[in-house]
């Protein structure tokens, strides 16, 4: 069976964006993140936008883990602001939002009710994994649902933002399955579900 896996970059204090949708706070352009990303985007090209695979080489990679992603509205809505309507057309890609009403892009789904029944519909099919891109609040009401989290975390606090799961308290216990440190201060986790 397909596994639902949150495979996030978020702060030291737990926040995957900042209060105005910025992700650019994590890393600062140097050489130890420009090793750190061609590692990351050799074990997960298709986490890498659309537009953006050509310059990282990736035209032509295939996808090595996920062949579907999930994506809340406020991550929509982010890459909307930035131009673009089918951000990783590599992928099947869902949005999920009851608010929403329709996408103008046909290679983009609307999900705009049960996004937990709809997850363990995908999870019946056959294919690669689900990758749920954020936000926060669509991994929140996912919590049940994730099999998998794949945490890369920045040697920054954000102080304020969009914190890595929304919703009320819910203790749900992982187990830390592998852990990897770079040159950069990042480090990247997997947990599974106990």
């Amino acid at each position: 069976m397909r596994k639902l896996v949150y495979y996030i970059g978020m702060s030291l204090d737990g926040v995957i964006a900042g209060p105005e949708g910025q992700v650019d706070f994590y890393t600062r352009g140097t050489e130890a993140d420009a090793a750190y990303a061609a590692w990351v985007n050799e074990r997960y090209p298709e986490t890498v936008p659309t537009p953006m695979r050509p310059g990282a080489g990736l035209e032509n990679v295939p996808n090595k883990r996920f062949d579907t992603v999930l994506l809340g509205l406020g991550t929509y809505r982010t890459v909307l602001d930035a131009g673009l309507t089918s951000p990783y057309a590599h992928l099947r890609q869902y949005v999920v939002s009851s608010t929403l009403g329709e996408i103008a892009d046909p290679a983009v789904t609307l999900v705009g009710a049960d996004p937990a029944g709809f997850v363990r519909e995908l999870k019946q099919e056959s294919g690669l994994d689900i990758w749920l891109c954020g936000g926060g609040k669509l991994a929140g009401a996912l919590l049940p649902e994730l099999d998998e989290l794949i945490i890369k975390t920045y040697p920054v606090v954000a102080g304020a933002g969009v914190p890595a799961f929304g919703g009320g308290f819910g203790p749900t216990r992982f187990t830390p399955a592998r852990r990897e440190s770079f040159e950069n201060g990042t480090t990247m986790t997997w947990y599974h579900r106990i």
